[in-house]
């Protein structure tokens, strides 16, 4: 019998599976609700297969959830915690990016400084 995986190895392979921009810009354009691939095509604007392939990584692992009415394949995300989770990593890159150029101001004129 196998081991259990410890939670952080779960945790780093779930953010390795996020770990693709395609998914990501999937999972975001999937916030406003669900929709058909031929929209997630047109706003992503990448090979079908590419997508697919994408997709099914995603469908695979339960974030999203697909449902086929005729030929038309309709994805949404499979919980409100992803969304969650999308709005979380903004905040956090929004804050990473504020202190990157408060530090760049700072070198600026520290280099303004030294010239004179």
């Amino acid at each position: 019998m196998r081991a259990p995986v410890p939670l952080y190895q779960a945790k780093a392979e779930f953010f390795r599976m996020l770990g693709h921009p395609v998914r990501i810009r999937v999972l975001e354009l999937l916030q406003d609700g669900p929709k058909p691939v031929r929209d997630l095509l047109t706003a992503i604007e990448i090979e079908p297969s590419s997508l697919s392939q994408q997709l099914a990584v995603l469908r695979r692992s339960g974030i999203v959830t697909s449902t086929r009415t005729g030929s038309t394949v309709v994805y949404e995300l499979a919980g409100g915690d992803v969304a969650d989770l999308m709005s979380a990593a903004r905040r956090i890159l929004t804050h990473m990016l504020t202190g990157q150029n408060e530090l760049l101001e700072e070198l600026r004129d520290a280099e303004a400084e030294a010239s004179r």
